[in-house]
């Protein structure tokens, strides 16, 4: 009867493991994330989930890696960023696998969302970390791109650090969601049919959505709802 007991106990730890995140270390899950603490503590349900599952990896990250979206002095060093290797639908109505680099603070919060996203067939064209476009925003935005950290200057606002230094900002579909600065500049130029957020097009974030519900629960701010709105834009802190 101990056997057994025991048995029955490793099994269940097990499976607490393969959905766990821990921001501190890499981890692997091939089923959906449990809730971010803020939602819930409940573990995830054993049952077997029918098609294609959500699959999750948190990796450390190093300075060769970043490339450009690096450079000392920067307000988070390497040590402290974690790559988000996550399942998510894209355009074509497929299951592909797309990277992120975001805090270790906010990575399972990450994870949560786009597990809501993912569950919800939200589209997302491209998710490649910053690095691959050599740290430039102009050219991640035009090829409408998701992401997170890169540490640079506010898009329309030299002079000002952007969140997304602090790995804990994320811009979705870009094209899709354009963001208009305090001049009244469109980025990306592309994105000037998107203005009209009435339109009905795939990959659009609306207020009440699942992007945007997924994000209000775990505390974070979209920027769509600024005088000068940025619809691709969430961060932790509202900046």
């Amino acid at each position: 009867m101990q056997i057994v007991l025991r048995v029955a106990a490793a099994a269940s730890v097990l499976l607490l493991t393969a959905g766990a995140c821990p921001a501190s270390a890499s981890s692997t899950g091939s089923f959906a994330p449990p809730p971010s603490p803020a939602i819930s503590t409940a573990a995830p349900r054993a049952a077997a989930p029918k098609g294609p599952v959500f699959q999750h990896r948190t990796l450390p990250v190093t300075r060769a890696a970043l490339g450009r979206t690096y450079r000392p002095g920067c307000p988070v060093p390497p040590q402290r960023l974690r790559l988000l290797r996550m399942s998510h639908w894209g355009f074509d109505g497929k299951v592909h696998t797309g990277e992120m680099v975001v805090h270790e603070r906010v990575a399972k919060d990450v994870l949560y969302v786009f597990w809501k996203a993912f569950g919800a067939k939200f589209p997302i064209r491209k998710m490649r970390p910053l690095s691959a476009y050599h740290g430039s925003d102009r050219a991640s935005m035009a090829d409408d791109n998701t992401s997170a950290f890169n540490c640079r200057q506010v898009v329309g606002n030299p002079g000002s650090l952007s969140q997304h230094s602090y790995g804990d900002a994320i811009d979705i579909n870009t094209v899709e969601n354009p963001y208009v600065d305090r001049t009244g500049r469109i980025h990306p130029p592309a994105g000037a049919r998107y203005l009209d957020r009435w339109r009905n097009a795939k990959g659009m974030i609306r207020s009440g959505d699942v992007i945007t519900r997924a994000f209000r629960a775990i505390g974070w701010e979209w920027g769509g709802r600024w005088s000068n709105p940025d619809y691709q834009h969430f961060s932790r802190n509202g900046r």
